[in-house]
C-alpha cells in the first residue's frame, strides 16, 4: 500500500478546512509513530487516533481550557488564564463629592420642629405660627381618621360587608389627599407638618380603637365621633384665621376640610338609623 499522510481531522475556528502536518507523515497501516512523535496540540489531533497512542504521550498533550458554549455550537475555544497587565497595576480612585453620605447619627435637622422660615407671603410671623399650630394638630387627627378607615376598612363584616368595605375605602382615599392638603399649608406658611406615626400618635386627640375587630355600629359610630371632633376644631380654626387675615388657611379648612367632613358624617351616619326592610 503506498505511504499516504495522516490528516488532522480538526476544523479551523473560521473556515472547516482540514491540516496537513509533515511531522505525522506515515504510512496510513501504522500511525502510532507519528502521532507519538507529533507536537500538535491536543485538541488536532483525533479522537480514534489519540487512543492508539501510549499513556505517557497521550497524558504529555497540552492541554486547553474548553468554553461551556463551544461545546453546544461545535467549537473549541482557548481561554487564557493570564491576567491583564492593565488590571494589575489599575489604581481605583474614590469620587468623594459623590459618594452617598450614609451614616445617620452624623445627620442633622435643617429645620427643627416647632421654627419658621421667612417666606414672602406678607404675613406675620404670629399670624403663621397660631395657623400652622392649629393645621399640625388638624393634621395629626386627620391623619388618626384616615388610618382608621382603613383598620374598618379591612375588618369590616357582617350582611353590608361589601356596601362598607367600599365605602371605608372611598373615604380613605378622600382623607388622605386631604391630609396632603394640610400638610403643604403648613410647609407654605413657613412651619414644619408633623408626618411620623409616633408624632402623631402624641399629638392626635381621637379616641384610640382596640387592635381587633368591632361590629359595623361601633366602627360607624368611632368614625361619626372623629369626624365630629375635627369638625369643632376646624371651625373654631377658621374662625381665627379669618380674625387674623389668613384668608388661605380659611378658605382651606372652610371649602376643603368641613366640607369633606360634613360629606362623610352624612354618609356613615345614614347607616345608623333603626329602619326595617318591607
Amino acid at each position: 500500500m503506498p505511504q499516504a499522510a495522516v490528516l488532522v481531522r480538526a476544523r479551523h475556528r473560521s473556515k472547516g478546512r482540514r491540516f496537513y502536518s509533515p511531522a505525522i507523515d506515515a504510512s496510513v497501516d501504522d500511525p502510532l509513530p507519528a502521532l507519538n512523535q507529533c507536537q500538535l496540540p491536543r485538541a488536532f489531533v483525533p479522537f480514534e487516533n489519540r487512543m492508539l497512542m501510549t499513556g505517557a504521550r497521550r497524558n504529555s498533550l497540552p492541554r486547553q481550557r474548553i468554553h461551556p458554549r463551544s461545546q453546544f455550537f461545535g467549537k473549541r475555544v482557548n481561554i487564557s488564564m493570564k491576567a491583564s497587565p492593565k488590571s494589575q497595576h489599575r489604581t481605583i480612585v474614590r469620587a468623594v463629592e459623590a459618594q452617598p453620605h450614609l451614616d445617620l447619627d452624623k445627620g442633622q435637622e435643617t429645620q427643627p420642629w416647632g421654627t419658621l422660615t421667612d417666606l414672602p407671603i406678607s404675613l406675620g410671623e404670629e399670624t403663621r405660627m397660631q395657623s400652622i399650630e392649629a393645621l399640625n394638630q388638624l393634621l395629626s387627627d386627620t391623619i388618626t381618621l384616615r388610618d382608621m378607615y382603613k383598620k374598618h376598612h379591612w375588618q369590616v363584616s357582617g350582611p353590608t360587608f361589601y356596601q362598607l368595605h367600599l365605602l371605608f375605602d372611598a373615604h380613605y382615599e378622600e382623607q388622605a389627599e386631604l391630609v396632603d392638603t394640610i400638610a403643604e399649608r403648613i410647609m407654605s406658611l413657613g412651619g414644619v407638618s408633623v408626618a411620623m406615626a409616633h408624632d402623631v400618635a402624641e399629638m392626635t386627640m381621637i379616641r384610640r380603637p382596640p387592635k381587633g375587630r368591632e361590629t359595623p355600629a361601633m366602627q360607624i359610630t368611632r368614625l361619626v365621633e372623629a369626624h365630629r371632633h375635627i369638625l369643632a376644631e376646624s371651625r373654631q380654626a377658621a374662625k381665627a384665621a379669618a380674625d387674623a387675615g389668613d384668608d388661605g388657611t380659611n378658605d382651606l379648612l372652610v371649602s376643603d376640610v368641613i366640607r369633606l367632613n360634613e360629606k362623610q358624617t352624612w354618609f356613615l351616619a345614614e347607616h345608623l338609623v333603626a329602619t326595617r326592610l318591607e
